[in-house]
């Protein structure tokens, strides 16, 4: 169980107050409750701390918070899970200090106890034992002997789950992604949807089962977790050792993909090239396995992490995913400098209402696809994706589609504006998809344009209005604002400013002689629009 995992566990209700990626994918040994200022002794490394915080006093300045926080640094503590019920809330000196010395804090509403997260965690490990190394295994020998024959034979991820589980009956057994895509099942298991698979692995209230995370190289967007409906019908070493061969399989299975994930990558850094010559880009193309289609789409993404520190290929696992829930769709996807993602999508034929297209789900290697899906699935699918690390902003923008190879340049352009839209029109630490064909108003439309040029029109063109200092500067820029909003009708401005007819046409004659324009003109007041929502 990592730390993570205990964010995702809605019965606890948990807020993470400072940690990055790392610090969140560390395991967890055990737990230890304290309230000493000094609980050095009585640390283990990688134990999680749970500290109600009764040492702490506000008078009592830093030292003692510094004191507390090294000794959990010394001691290799994985976190800090803090209580709000002494205090109301978790102290800022607190997360100051767990930010110096890189310790990742969570706080603890009053409503959950101590007790309800240790159950939490040894209840999820109670049989972490049977993976430390041992002469002696929980699968019959017979069992493992044919599951290390599959290995070496290139079985199917499929074949080798259902060898796994047949000694026991085989139980429902889903493998999963942690946005809920399913992998493959047993035979016994239904059909599990995405987005109810995706809340019983993060333990939302009403969800039954056991999880166990498959170790792999992976990040929290492409991780692997078997996931049994029931609880107890598999022995926890048992289902660890399974999930170790698994483990194995992922592996053998990202080596052989290496090759591919690398065409995607050179693919994606040559369209950053403006000007690069089509025929470059159709032998890049060609080593996606991509040519020969009538069309393709660009998707770009950014995963902004909370913090720093956060693996830069993050957009990318978040890319690949989810366009891998989008069923016979063909693609690669590459990282680029700024935690950003680029994906080149290939399709049957151009279709201007079907603007989402496909990908493989180990980021670059192309499947044979057919005609591609509505943007709309693309849409439903983001939320899941960024619900595997929700302290990220996870956005996306989507191009119109091209007819070749000749217009992926401008389709990168198109996508990479809709993306800075898609930043802008959202809320932090959310997810958003956009597409060019989005940009439907003007405010939509400048959301794409960059902060630097924003920032010259607004000034160029609302000049003086915007100088500091001057309490009536901001009452004309109110009273414009309202008077564009109600369409240049005066009686309605002056309605809702509670303000004489005659006060209104004066504040607008004063706008006009500021800014030299003439708010009878249709584009002048479009000038100024514009320059408000650059804001």
């Amino acid at each position: 169980m990592h730390v993570d995992h205990l964010l995702r566990l809605d019965s606890l209700d948990l807020t993470l107050v400072w940690g990055d990626e790392s610090l969140l994918g560390q395991e967890i040994g055990g737990v230890t409750a304290t309230d000493l200022e000094d609980p050095t002794r009585f640390l283990q490394p990688g134990e999680i701390v749970l500290s109600g915080l009764v040492w702490w006093n506000p008078a009592d300045g830093p030292a003692r918070t510094e004191r507390f926080v090294s000794a959990l640094r010394e001691a290799g503590a994985a976190a800090l899970l803090a209580g709000e019920e002494t205090h109301g809330e978790v102290p800022r000196e607190l997360a100051e200090a767990c930010r110096r010395h890189r310790i990742a804090l969570l706080a603890v509403p009053a409503h959950t106890s101590f007790r309800a997260i240790t159950e939490a965690v040894y209840l999820r490990q109670w049989g972490e034992l049977s993976r430390r190394p041992s002469d002696l295994y929980a699968l019959p020998e017979n069992v493992r002997g044919e599951l290390e024959r599959e290995l070496e034979r290139g079985a199917s991820v499929g074949d080798l789950l259902e060898s796994a589980f047949a000694h026991l009956g085989t139980p429902p057994c889903h493998l999963l992604t942690g946005s809920g895509r399913t992998i493959a099942r047993t035979a016994t298991a239904a059909e599990l949807p995405a987005q109810r698979a995706s809340e019983s692995l993060r333990g939302a209230r009403g969800a039954q089962g056991t999880t166990l995370r498959v170790e792999a190289d992976d990040t929290a967007f492409d991780a692997w977790y078997l996931h049994l409906a029931n609880e107890g019908q598999v022995p926890p070493r048992v289902l660890h050792e399974i999930a170790e061969v698994l483990g194995r399989h992922r592996r053998r299975c990202d080596r052989r993909t290496a090759s591919r994930r690398q065409a995607g990558q050179e693919l994606a850094a040559l369209l950053d090239i403006p000007h690069t010559d089509t025929n470059v880009v159709e032998n890049a193309l060609s080593s996606c396995g991509l040519t020969d289609r009538g069309g393709y789409t660009v998707v770009v993404a950014s995963a902004t992490p909370e913090e720093e520190g956060a693996d830069a290929g993050s957009a990318a696992a978040a890319l690949a995913e989810a366009l891998s829930h989008l069923p016979g769709i063909s693609f690669a996807v590459g990282a680029r400098p700024g935690g950003e993602a680029l994906a080149v999508i290939a399709h049957d034929g151009i279709a201007h209402d079907t603007t989402a297209r496909g990908m493989t789900a180990q980021g670059g290697a192309a499947r044979d696809g057919a005609e591609g899906v509505d943007r709309a699935a693309l849409g439903e699918t983001w939320p899941l994706v960024h619900a595997c690390r929700p302290t990220s902003a996870l956005y996306a923008g989507v191009s119109e589609p091209v007819t070749g190879p000749a217009g992926l340049g401008a389709a990168v352009g198109q996508a990479r504006y809709a993306l800075a839209a898609a930043a802008r029109m959202a809320a932090p630490r959310t997810a958003h998809v956009a597409a060019a064909e989005d940009l439907t108003s003007l405010e939509a439309l400048l959301a794409g344009v960059p902060d630097d040029v924003r920032e010259v029109y607004r000034t160029t063109v609302l000049g003086p209005l915007l100088r500091a200092g001057r309490s009536s500067n901001a009452l004309l820029l109110e009273t414009l604002e309202v008077f564009l909003a109600h369409n240049c009708s005066w009686a309605r401005t002056a309605e809702t400013l509670h303000l004489h007819v005659n006060t209104v046409h004066y504040r607008v004659q004063r706008v006009e002689a500021l800014t030299g324009r003439d708010l009878s003109r249709l584009d002048h007041r479009l000038d100024l629009r514009a320059a408000l929502l650059c804001r």
